[in-house]
């Protein structure tokens, strides 16, 4: 974590959160401004910034990512009904920390995209 932001904060402890997971490699909050019923954030421990800025060998992180997103939708019994996941990479986007994360939406319908 060489830059400083309100994940890595929160990560290290500095900025009090309440922490749904947390394992080796990532920690799961909820969003503080829900775009849902449920709205999580999946949070690599890891600082990196951008999905373009990833090297080969962090493949393994993005695939655990996804996994523990799985996981949250499971625990947040959103696996019948439906959730989403989204990465919002850089300024159209919408993207606001920059610090790689993956969103979890579920609990109400949410419509097509595209």
């Amino acid at each position: 974590m060489s830059e400083e932001c309100i994940f890595c904060g929160i990560i290290r402890g500095n900025i009090p959160s309440e922490i749904l997971y947390n394992d080796d490699s990532a920690l799961v909050i909820r969003d503080i401004n829900p775009l849902a019923p449920t709205h999580l954030l999946i949070v690599p421990f890891e600082h990196v910034t951008c999905l373009a800025s990833v090297a080969e060998d962090l493949d393994s992180l993005l695939g655990h990512l996804v996994w523990v997103a799985k996981e949250m939708a499971y625990r947040e019994n959103l696996l019948e009904s439906g959730y989403r996941l989204v990465i919002n990479q850089g300024p159209n986007s919408g993207q606001e920390i920059r610090h790689l994360h993956v969103h979890l939406l579920g609990g109400r319908p949410l419509g097509a995209i595209g």
